[in-house]
């Protein structure tokens, strides 16, 4: 049988007019680091590129951020930084979740960083540096308020005493309420981490994450971690988000019906048409971090299509979801819809959803054709 042509856009798009198409814009996040940076002042600028780079990955990400000139990166665990060195042999690369059991050898051995939050992490990590006669470096994490990852105060002494076993080269603390500009914990956070830096040896101090940024106070001592500003998320909740769009998602519509009032669509007949209407089925599913939890409700969420805001109608399933297009323009199979993009945000499909716009970023699936642009 010969092999049927397809046309040019066809074969472009893997010929898979099923699969939603998630665009990454390298240019829009070089752009997100730069604003990032000229707010931090004379501190320098890490990137958090934690979870795959929030879920857009690391590889991409992580070069256009070199590029653009980061010098210091984060990730939660060391297979992450470890991932991280392969793209890039002269970084600093930092460690949050600390140093598991028995892993010194391999952070010294590719030169990552463990952010040091506990005693014994501390005790475990100076043994390793005396065994071998170099002092390789490390940060400390300070728990300011958090209660996850941290030395308490009462830990001070006894890791004064360590500190003279290795090179520490951060001094660290997390907020708890950095997104509500108003909260009092946020001051009273300062505070405590500049107590703690008085006390422990001169080294480069960190606080701010994105939205510590944009607090009045400004607290971004030596270095600032920005992490979901760079990918778009509004830094400041309740006011204009001062960072360009870095996703864009689309789904493709499978197929239109007309159903009549009092028909019900979707799993356990959650929903049913108030009157007549026309839906469409698009391929999009919480297999590709369309959560469940934005299936019609008290909020629910919407796409953008023929011009109009569409509500998903029924239950979210594993690889589907239905839209009201009836006040929309005519919409028909194979028309795109818009998930994320220029009408609707990562932190309105959060709303919608009953979440946070990091679960949104963190959670898109890898079943979508992904596209990278300005890199």
């Amino acid at each position: 049988m010969p092999e049927l042509a397809l046309p040019a856009e066809d074969r472009a798009d893997g010929r898979d007019k099923s699969r939603a198409v998630l665009t990454v814009d390298l240019s829009a996040l070089a752009q997100n680091w730069r604003v990032l940076k000229r707010r931090a002042g004379d501190a320098a600028c890490a990137a958090v590129v934690k979870a795959d780079a929030y879920g857009l990955g690391l590889a991409p990400v992580a070069k256009k951020l070199l590029a653009t000139g980061c010098g210091h990166f984060f990730v939660a665990h060391l297979s992450e930084a470890e991932s991280l060195r392969a793209i890039t042999p002269n970084a600093r690369i930092f460690a949050l979740n600390g140093l598991p059991p028995g892993s010194a050898a391999l952070f010294a051995r590719k030169d990552l960083y463990p952010v040091l939050g506990s005693l014994p992490e501390i005790e475990e990590w100076a043994a390793f540096c005396r065994a071998e006669g170099h002092k390789f470096g490390a940060a400390l994490h300070i728990d300011t308020g958090m209660n996850r990852l941290g030395l308490a105060k009462a830990d001070f002494p006894a890791a004064l005493n360590l500190l003279d076993a290795f090179a520490p080269k951060l001094i660290m603390s997390h907020f708890v309420s950095a997104e509500d500009a108003s909260a009092p914990r946020n001051r009273a956070q300062i505070e405590r981490f500049e107590q703690a830096c008085a006390l422990f040896p001169a080294m480069p101090a960190s606080l701010s994450n994105s939205s510590g940024m944009y607090l009045a106070e400004a607290p971004f001592f030596d270095l600032t971690r920005p992490g979901y500003a760079l990918y778009g998320g509004n830094p400041t909740p309740g006011s204009d988000n001062p960072m360009r769009r870095v996703v864009s998602l689309e789904a493709f519509i499978l197929q239109v019906r007309d159903i009549r009032a009092g028909e019900a669509a979707g799993y356990n007949a959650r929903w049913t048409a108030p009157s007549r209407r026309r839906l469409a089925t698009i391929g999009l599913g919480y297999a590709d971090g369309f959560l469940r939890s934005a299936s019609c409700g008290e909020i629910g969420a919407e796409v953008f299509a023929g011009g109009a805001f569409c509500p998903v109608v029924g239950r979210i399933s594993m690889d589907l979801s239905i839209i009201d297009i009836t006040e929309a323009a005519p919409l028909q199979r194979g028309d795109r819809v818009e998930i994320l993009g220029d009408a609707i945000c990562i932190d309105d499909l959060g709303r919608w959803s009953g979440t946070i716009g990091y679960e949104i970023l963190t959670d898109l699936g890898r079943r979508h054709k992904r596209v990278y642009v300005g890199g």
